[in-house]
């Protein structure tokens, strides 16, 4: 019989490279993912807060530890869009990248990567969903509209949801995926909130998943970053 080695992907919000200990330390943040041993990474806040936004996460130092960068950034040196980023491994070779256009307040985006991986044909939707719950709600919508003049295909939705709550108004929001059970990644010290989520498809499963809270972790950002391991079913 075939086996499948399951393919990680996990989100992490960076918070720019600040550390509880409010220095930036982009290494530090590199150390994380890179222990995070995922195939596929979806990253928040990549890039300082003014214009043009620069990359907090430097492209040389991301592209010397063996990761590549998917092309979502804008002009100026930005990692990301909207602050939201990709990274692969050699093993993910990425067919189409574009930007999502969210609705709210607050300037928001989300990017989406059409991935050929070894699993299979995979997009993924990355994403950091307002502060508001009617605007969550409303960027979710805008996603879905998106993805609705798409062919079908495996999905992943990835990223920092903002959502206090047990996931049940972003499950009736979202259309093509459903949330794996959350954990909780927010604050960092002492995680009460599970913000940062991962949803699939039905044709894909989490054999296993978690929340890394190896040092440095802890102090690295006020997020933890949240994994799981999928296969096709």
């Amino acid at each position: 019989m075939l086996t499948v080695t399951p393919l990680r992907i996990a989100t992490y919000n960076l918070q720019k490279c600040v550390g509880l200990d409010l220095r930036r330390r982009p290494g530090r943040s590199l150390a994380v993912i890179n222990a995070l041993k995922a195939q596929v990474v979806v990253l928040q806040e990549v890039d300082k807060r003014l214009p043009p936004r620069p990359a907090a996460l430097p492209h040389d130092m991301v592209e010397d530890d063996g990761w590549h960068i998917l092309p979502f950034g804008a002009p100026g040196g930005s990692l990301g869009w909207h602050g939201n980023a990709m990274l692969v491994r050699d093993a993910v070779q990425v067919i189409e990248t574009a930007h999502i256009n969210l609705p709210g307040l607050e300037p928001r985006g989300a990017i989406r990567a059409e991935l050929a991986t070894p699993l299979g044909p995979l997009r993924v939707i990355g994403m950091h969903l307002g502060l508001v719950q009617r605007y969550r709600l409303l960027q979710l919508g805008a996603i879905n509209r998106a993805l609705a003049v798409l062919p079908l295909r495996p999905t992943v939705f990835a990223g920092d949801f903002n959502d206090w709550g047990n996931g049940m108004a972003l499950d009736a929001a979202v259309k093509q995926v459903r949330f794996i059970p959350a954990r909780a990644s927010f604050p960092a010290p002492r995680p009460v909130a599970p913000l940062d989520r991962i949803a699939l498809s039905p044709d894909l499963q989490a054999v296993e998943s978690g929340v890394h809270d190896t040092r440095p972790a802890r102090i690295a950002s006020d997020h933890l970053p949240v994994w799981a391991d999928l296969t096709v079913k």
